[in-house]
């Protein structure tokens, strides 16, 4: 799903060894990027669990998923019984509005890619030469006990820093090599 949604592949600039199996089953997990709607990010997080029972079923991600599925937002804001706010309803509203955005960038994106390079309109993504995207048997023995990542979804910081900092950080780092 985050492949599919990123539009980037998992783990392609290194090798697909026991350090990568290692690294997994201790949390390591590929970047979910900023604009992915959290409807989608929460299954994505959900689907790495290390324990499979708090994985969800395909029944449920069918569930899940088929709440973005119509494609237009819900007319029925107002319970017909009590004419009060419908939580639920907002929700989906939410998570359609979230996917329509994350829709509309990637539209963008695909625009700028286009006008960069009409002749080649695939990515040209560039793959470590030991990294396999086959299906294949891989028999590493005493891997440790799978945990959760640490992270949850990355939290943007935002700073800004003046050229003046840049090159006073330079000048240090010059003055630190001498």
């Amino acid at each position: 799903m985050n492949e599919y949604m990123s539009e980037k592949i998992p783990y392609n600039d290194i090798p697909h060894d026991h350090i990568l199996a290692v690294k997994i089953c201790k949390g390591f997990r590929p970047e979910i990027p900023k604009v992915i709607p959290k409807l989608i990010t929460d299954l994505i997080i959900k689907c790495w669990d290390s324990k499979a029972e708090n994985r969800p079923t395909a029944k449920e991600l069918y569930q899940s998923l088929g709440k973005l599925h119509d494609g237009t937002p819900n007319d029925h804001i107002f319970n017909n019984t009590e004419n009060s706010y419908n939580e639920t309803n907002n929700k989906e509203d939410n998570y359609y509005f979230q996917v329509k955005k994350c829709d509309i960038i990637r539209e963008k994106k695909l625009r700028s890619n286009f006008k960069k390079n009409k002749e080649n309109i695939a990515k040209n993504v560039q793959t470590h030469p030991q990294a396999i995207y086959t299906s294949r048997l891989l028999n590493f023995e005493n891997l440790p006990k799978p945990v959760n990542s640490t992270f949850q979804v990355s939290q943007c910081l935002d700073c800004e820093l003046d050229e003046l900092d840049l090159n006073q950080d330079d000048d240090q780092i010059q003055e630190d090599d001498n």
